[in-house]
């Protein structure tokens, strides 16, 4: 299992003020700025600690609290709110040089306001209404990158979208130091895996790199047997194992070759600091089955994967992951493979050759063997289920050459209309929004690749934040998209995205 962000990331609450108001309203700008800090930080909405910052009110201070932001490991993105009034030209040094995501939170203390109470001094210490406009212009002024959230701390669901953007925060960190292991390359042919992996360091931050499948190999022939036993026994506990493959059955040692695959792929990834790998069917090396079961288990526990050497999915993945954390649903590799376009009830069958993240699953996944007729090795052991039911969205991403480009299509996600005897893999069953031929249109024409990401805990407006923090386009099909309209947003991005890269 890969350590949680969650456990070490903070997101800084700044207050901004001036000095004019005087050391009495200053402690009480802090001391209910704190209490609005404790009140976020204790939600269960935000999943990471709201740390406290002392109000600003200089110009040097605010330039160091953003340097200070800046260097911070822990850091991973700022709340920013101006309690009372806070001349925005304060704030030009420190949000130029700004680099960790930042929210622009336009609340105020109390909900209601005391009517028969209200002097001067109630008006001077809660003006959030000027302070924030003056502090929205300056960010405008200078094209900040930001969010807004405009609501008091006591509604859920304020608390929701500013717990869907530190979400997204969370998968931007990820990313900026993610290391990515390619166990051979692309699948031969195939044009929307690959892309410019120093494009993606420059970009995203995430380090790509391709080590030898052999290498893999000798972690492999290292696993000791007791470690294989001791695995084998947790498959038991764990899965519905198939009898051939349990201990004295036919196909048991397809099953031990599977979790040695698992070890010394785990093994590798841990040593070297990995997140996210890819595998390649046309590139096996020593192995005697495609890791299948392995790939599955690696995915469960947060780790990113993409098919035929797709490393830009296999990060996409192992970010989603993150932003998930802690959410219920799941996030699995996917990739549409074949319709029911029965009338009116046209639906999209997902599935892999074999890794399909159990986290989606609705039942217990039962651990099987069967004949893979591509890859040229040992029948591959895996885990067959199908998805559960719910809300999912699906996201792809590629590399149009110029940019980075994100499509994502909000599903939902049902039982099979059938049962599904023959199909010896994972599978996912979805109806796209707004329906099957507009969302297949629109995926077409933005170009969208056939691996993705789905997920049933990560909903659009984190994947929108986090498209935001990073820069990076993206086009969203959902119940209200038209083909039209969809096609002239693909022309306004192109014409956006050119002028701004000359920029």
């Amino acid at each position: 299992m890969i350590a949680s962000r969650l456990v070490t990331s903070q997101v800084w609450l700044i207050t901004g003020s001036q000095s004019l108001y005087g050391p009495d309203i200053l402690d009480q700008v802090a001391d209910q700025s704190r209490q609005i800090a404790d009140r976020l930080d204790g939600s269960s909405e935000i999943p990471v600690e709201v740390r406290w910052l002392p109000v600003v009110t200089t110009s040097e201070a605010i330039a160091q609290i953003l340097s200070e932001a800046n260097t911070s490991e822990e850091c991973i993105g700022v709340i920013a709110w101006m309690h009372t009034f806070s001349p925005a030209k304060m704030w030009i040094r420190g949000l130029k040089s700004l680099q960790k995501p930042l929210l622009h939170l336009h609340t105020q203390f109390g909900v209601e306001l005391p009517w028969q109470s209200i002097d001067m001094d109630f008006m001077n210490l809660n003006q959030a209404a000027h302070g924030d406009r003056e502090f929205g212009y300056i960010q405008s002024r200078l094209s900040t990158p930001r969010k807004t959230v405009a609501g008091h701390v006591s509604d859920p669901n304020t608390r929701r979208r500013i717990g869907s953007w530190v979400r997204a925060a969370l998968g931007r960190a990820e990313l900026s130091t993610m290391k990515v292991a390619r166990f051979g390359d692309n699948m031969r042919g195939v044009a929307v895996t690959e892309g410019d992996k120093v494009e993606a360091e420059a970009h995203f931050g995430a380090s790509v790199n391709t080590y030898g499948v052999n290498d893999l190999v000798e972690f492999v022939e290292k696993v000791r047997p007791a470690d294989v036993d001791k695995l084998v026994r947790e498959y038991e506990g764990t899965y519905a194992v198939a009898a051939e493959l349990l201990p004295g059955g036919d196909r048991h040692a397809s099953l031990r070759h599977g979790a040695q695959i698992e070890i010394g792929l785990r093994k590798f990834l841990q040593d070297g600091d990995f997140h996210a790998f890819t595998t390649n069917f046309e590139d096996l090396g020593g192995l005697r089955q495609l890791p299948g079961l392995a790939v599955q288990r690696l995915m469960a526990d947060g780790y990113g994967f993409g098919g035929e050497g797709d490393w830009k999915t296999s990060m996409m993945l192992r970010a989603v992951k993150v932003m998930a954390e802690g959410l219920p649903g799941g996030t699995s590799f996917m990739e549409d493979y074949t319709y029911d376009l029965t009338p009116g009830q046209e639906r999209i069958l997902g599935a892999h050759m074999l890794e399909v993240c159990p986290s989606i699953a609705a039942g217990k996944p039962t651990l099987e063997v069967h004949p893979l007729s591509i890859g040229g090795r040992e029948d591959p052991v895996r885990l067959r289920f199908t998805a559960a039911p719910s809300d999912a969205v699906i996201i792809g991403i590629c590399d149009m050459g110029s940019r980075f480009r994100l499509v994502a299509n909000e599903v939902r996600v049902v039982e099979p209309a059938h049962e599904l005897p023959n199909l010896p893999v994972a599978c996912a069953v979805w109806e796209p929004l707004p329906c099957w031929s507009t969302s297949a249109e629109a995926w077409l024409m933005a170009g969208a690749p056939h691996h993705t990401v789905m997920s049933t805990a990560v909903g659009t407006e984190t994947i929108d934040d986090f498209a935001a923090m990073t820069d990076t386009e993206l086009l969203v099909i959902d119940a209200a998209t038209t083909v039209r309209g969809f096609q002239h947003e693909l022309k306004w991005n192109d014409v956006y995205h050119h002028v701004a890269a000359g920029l």
